[in-house]
């Protein structure tokens, strides 16, 4: 059994790619910050073998870029890059939340109004970091139960690249409230109506971007 535990748990490089690609889409790395293998195996106390594999890892999904010199940078969205990532983002996320209505059942729904508490609490103390987190959280725990892996993996992609960007934008930004069509993806959820929560969802994340910009 004890054989079988240790076969099971992840290895050291997939937990520093996990915990790199966390910090990445929640924007705790600034766009245009240089990450290095000595800097990356010096900071997880791991040889240049793993660090090497975990930036080329995340260079493959799009989440670093490869300069002209060799080095791994998160990347530096233009503004068309950005209206592009977050198009995308409003023709996904209303299929897979779609996908996802028949098995929102009411712990779902509950559990997502409280995350939803933790946004607004976010908003008042100033806390960005917590902010996008329990905003990927609200739109992720909806997501996993379209049980659509692939659809969910480009999604992710997605928020991997704008993560940076967006932590930015909303550090620029003055937010007063929590996003105002969270209560109405919550509110199509309860009543089971799919035109209403593919609206209310490609509408969140494409107003949530103009939201920042402005």
């Amino acid at each position: 059994m004890e054989e079988d535990s240790r076969i099971n748990q992840p290895s050291l490089q997939d937990q520093i790619y996990r915990d790199l690609r966390q910090k990445i889409m929640l924007g705790d790395i600034t766009p245009g910050n240089s990450l290095t293998f000595r800097g990356l195996a010096d900071q997880f106390s791991v040889s240049m073998t793993p660090a090497r594999e975990v930036l080329r890892r995340l260079a493959a999904e799009g989440a670093l870029i490869v300069t002209n010199t060799g080095r791994f940078m998160t990347p530096v969205l233009s503004a068309d890059r950005l209206e592009e990532l977050t198009a995308l983002r409003g023709l996904l996320e209303p299929e897979i939340a779609a996908r996802a209505l028949p098995r929102a059942h009411l712990t779902l729904i509950d559990r997502m109004q409280i995350i939803n508490s933790r946004i607004s609490q976010a908003v008042i103390q100033g806390d960005s970091n917590s902010y996008l987190r329990a905003n990927l959280e609200f739109h992720r725990s909806l997501y996993l139960r379209a049980q659509a892996p692939a659809m969910l993996a480009l999604i992710e992609n997605i928020w991997l690249q704008i993560g940076p960007t967006m932590r930015s934008l909303y550090e620029e930004a003055t937010i007063k409230e929590a996003p105002t069509h969270h209560k109405l993806i919550l509110a199509a959820l309860k009543a089971a109506d799919e035109s209403s929560l593919r609206l209310m969802v490609r509408t969140d994340v494409t107003k949530g971007l103009r939201m920042l910009s402005n």
